[in-house]
C-alpha cells in the first residue's frame, strides 16, 4: 500500500498543470449544455390612470395606495372648486383634490369606477380623484423616449414617456404636481 503522502510526491508541476487543464476543459464541455444566463432588462413600474382625456402612467414609487372614492367626503369652505374635501380614511384626514378639475378640465363626474390615488406632499398624504379604472403597467427602460408633445394642463407634469405596442405612455410625475404651487395653495 502507498501512502497518499507518497503519490503526492510523484506529482509533477508538469502533471498538476495539466490535470487542471483537464478538469477545465471538462468544465467548459459541461456548461455548453448549460441554459445561459441571459441579460436582465432593467423593468419601470407604474399606475395607469386617466385624467382629461388623456392615459397616462404615473411612478409606481410615487403613488401609495389606491383606493375607492370615499364614500363621505366633507367639503372645506373657502377652497378652489378642485378641491373636493376631506375624507377620513382608517381614523386619518385624507385632503382629496379632483385631478381633472385641477388641471383645468371639468368636475370628475363621481361613480363606482372612480378612484382615489393617495400619495406624499411634504410628509402629509393627499388623494387625488381620478376618473377612470386604476391598472398597474410595466415597461422596458429601453422603450423610454424623450417627453411626448400633448397639449392642456396636463402636458406640464409629464416628464417622459414609454412607446410600446405601438401605443405612447406618457408618464405623469406626482412630484412635480405637488411641488407646483398652484396645488400647495388650496385656499381661495
Amino acid at each position: 500500500m502507498v501512502s497518499s503522502h507518497a503519490s503526492e510526491a510523484n506529482v509533477t508541476p508538469n502533471k498538476l498543470i495539466g490535470l487542471l487543464q483537464n478538469i477545465d476543459q471538462r468544465c467548459r464541455d459541461k456548461a455548453a449544455n448549460l441554459p445561459q444566463q441571459e441579460e436582465v432588462e432593467e423593468q419601470w413600474e407604474g399606475v395607469v390612470f386617466s385624467v382629461a382625456n388623456t392615459r397616462v402612467v404615473a411612478p409606481l414609487n410615487e403613488v401609495c395606495e389606491i383606493l375607492n372614492f370615499p364614500p363621505e367626503v366633507t367639503d372645506v369652505p373657502g377652497t378652489h372648486s378642485w378641491m373636493v374635501g376631506v375624507a377620513n380614511i382608517r381614523g386619518d384626514l385624507l385632503p382629496i383634490v379632483d385631478l381633472q378639475a385641477f388641471l383645468g378640465g371639468k368636475m370628475t363626474p363621481r361613480g363606482r369606477h372612480n378612484r382615489t390615488l393617495v400619495i406624499r406632499f411634504l410628509g402629509k398624504q393627499v388623494g387625488l380623484l381620478v376618473d377612470e379604472r386604476v391598472g398597474m403597467r410595466h415597461f422596458l427602460d429601453v422603450n423610454r423616449c424623450p417627453e411626448l408633445l400633448l397639449e392642456g394642463d396636463v402636458a406640464n407634469y409629464i416628464d417622459f414617456s414609454f412607446k410600446q405596442d405601438g401605443e405612447d405612455w406618457p408618464v405623469f410625475s406626482m412630484r412635480a404636481l405637488v411641488a407646483s404651487p398652484e396645488f400647495q395653495i388650496a385656499a381661495l
